[in-house]
């Protein structure tokens, strides 16, 4: 079946290009003309999606072709875009860079599969003509990459627009659909460690996107942009039926949401909602105890940078300290991991957690684990099969500093850093805590797991 389905990839040639800058700015404007969009970000990130999100009023989805595999990417695009406008991806790093050096599982593998037309944002900091020879560059490398639009950011001035945009457009065809201009001593969208700040983080988030809606919108050729989304060629998509079975109604599920946790994709909730399972919100900072739930979800975040509130809220962390060892089903990830170790060590000072894991984390300066991760679990655990294979990701600045030997793990890490020693999935009575994060629509069995000890506890 051929679906028509407008769309366009917003890319750059590197981490900083303002890629996100002008992604938020275009959803924004998009959104205040009542266009009806899906949005999405390539790859595994987290913080990008939820500045999308707020830009946008919409759900953002990840698509992750190593996370996911491609079939599934396509799926999930298909389906969260066929009843709306068009569609917005934002990619991430350079339009080629990827798992290796053949680009693989890259931004314009991305593009490829799914017949999207690629705008690519540059920052032109420093640059006239040598503009040029990096879009001409990145059109030729792939003839099957559809580039059908450049975006200059940080442009000094008229005549420097000008200078670029006659060589650009000279010597590649493409043309410059839009000129962001330097803006200065503006920092719009907050940067730390991990990249962005969260939205939840800054308190002015709401009235920064208005200001680069404002930016954008004045600065970019709007109507060149639809017309592009609008030339996008039909995408071949034969929908499957995916029955689900409801194996998990009358279980409850907390999960941590709140500007200290708030690393979650959207499937991964829905997929609990999917099986009957319903699912309670909880604040680690503001509520003082738990609701009576059968499972508790901890995503990743920043514990951190949101200590002090964490501390304060003590007679949650006791509650989790109780729970788990009344055998409550607990999956932690990354920042969840934090929360259910002894203590952890940022900036000199050492902070109490919930000593549900007798080990101290401590955060350092430089990343500590960063990218894809492949995993094998070879021992048993409550939640994976032994012998079960999953693909995920990794991005921490803490790690164990008291390797403690009576830790025991059930994870093999084939690809990636995970806890200590090539091993992840640490595993006490019914908690799992691990910095591997999954996506539930390339690892299913998850879902399995966690609803199967739901229902055994």
């Amino acid at each position: 079946m051929l679906l028509n389905i407008p769309r366009i990839v917003i890319a750059g040639i590197g981490g900083d290009s303002g890629k996100t800058f002008v992604s938020c700015g275009i959803v924004s404007e998009f959104r205040k003309r009542a266009i009806k969009q899906s949005v999405f970000k390539k790859g595994p990130d987290y913080i990008d999606p939820a500045w999308l999100k707020l830009s946008s009023g919409n759900t953002v989805r990840n698509l992750d072709t190593y996370l996911m595999g491609e079939d599934t990417v396509k799926s999930s695009f298909v389906k969260n875009s066929i009843e709306c406008d068009l569609s917005v991806i934002e990619g991430n790093r350079g339009l080629y860079d990827g798992f290796d050096s053949s680009g693989t599982h890259s931004t314009a593998e991305l593009a490829k599969l799914l017949k999207a037309p690629v705008i690519l944002v540059l920052n032109v900091t420093k640059m006239t003509r040598t503009a040029s020879a990096i879009v001409l560059g990145c059109r030729n490398l792939d003839s099957d990459i559809n580039m059908k639009g450049v975006i200059l950011n940080q442009v000094a001035g008229k005549r420097h627009e000008k200078i670029l945009r006659e060589s650009i457009e000279s010597v590649t065809g493409i043309p410059v659909i839009g000129s962001i201009p330097k803006l200065k001593d503006t920092e719009l969208l907050p940067s730390r460690h991990l990249g962005l700040i969260t939205p939840g983080e800054y308190s002015p988030a709401n009235e920064s996107i208005e200001l680069i809606r404002k930016i954008v919108s004045e600065n970019v050729d709007f109507d060149m942009l639809l017309s592009i989304a609008g030339s996008a060629e039909d995408i071949d998509y034969e929908k499957k039926e995916d029955s689900k079975p409801l194996d998990g109604k009358g279980l409850i599920l907390g999960y941590f949401n709140d500007k200290a946790f708030s690393f979650y994709y959207p499937e991964n909730l829905e997929a609990f909602e999917e099986r009957g399972v319903v699912l309670v919100s909880i604040s680690s900072i503001s509520d003082s105890r738990f609701p009576e739930i059968d499972g508790l979800y901890i995503g990743g975040g920043f514990p951190e940078t949101n200590i002090g509130e964490l501390i304060n809220n003590r007679s949650l962390m006791i509650d989790v300290k109780e729970k788990a060892e009344n055998g409550l089903p607990i999956y932690a990830e990354c920042g969840g991991l934090i929360y259910l170790s002894e203590s952890i060590e940022y900036d000199g000072k050492p902070y109490p957690m919930t000593g549900v894991f007798p080990f101290k984390i401590k955060m350092e300066k430089e990343p500590q684990g960063h990218g894809y991760m492949s995993v094998k679990v070879d021992k048993q655990n409550p939640f994976f099969n032994v012998g079960t294979e999953i693909k995920g990701h990794e991005f921490h600045y803490s790690h164990i500093s008291n390797n403690n030997s009576t830790l025991q793990t059930c994870i093999s890490v084939q690809r990636g850093k995970g806890i200590i020693d090539m091993r992840d999935g640490l595993i006490y009575k019914n908690v799992f805590a691990s910095y591997l994060h999954i996506h539930s629509l390339g690892c299913p069995q998850w879902i399995d797991g966690m609803i199967g000890v739901m229902k055994n506890n």
